[in-house]
């Protein structure tokens, strides 16, 4: 088993750039894929970005590709999105996920272990 937490949210003024982190705790982290997931007010929780246990594989939403990074250090037990070029619609809350069994998976229902989430506000 694995606990995630995440941090770094916040709010930035839309063209600006955060960085999310996901601290993993419990069982080794590189055991997971791992995965970044959000989630806006009166919708339904949508994949961001996926990474392999190892990190040689990543993966993108069609809506993030060449403006999010997502990276990870197994040796820290954490993986980081790095947000840049933000805009209003990518407000919502992040949430970090694992799973160990799941290869490229974008369906919130293949993970099994989730964050507490950590709020992001773009404003325009």
């Amino acid at each position: 088993q694995v606990q995630l937490v995440e941090s770094g949210g916040g709010l930035v003024q839309a063209g600006g750039s955060l960085r999310l982190s996901c601290a993993a705790s419990g069982r080794t982290s590189s055991t997971y894929a791992m995965g970044w997931f959000r989630q806006a007010p009166g919708k339904e929780r949508e994949f961001v970005a996926g990474i392999s246990r190892s990190g040689g594989s990543t993966y993108y939403a069609d809506s993030v590709k060449g403006r999010f990074t997502i990276s990870r250090d197994n040796a820290k037990n954490t993986v980081i999105l790095q947000m840049n070029s933000l805009k209003p619609e990518d407000t919502a809350v992040y949430y970090c996920a694992a799973d160990p069994t799941v290869v490229r998976a974008r369906n919130p229902a293949a993970y099994d272990y989730w964050g507490q989430g950590t709020q992001v506000t773009v404003s325009s």
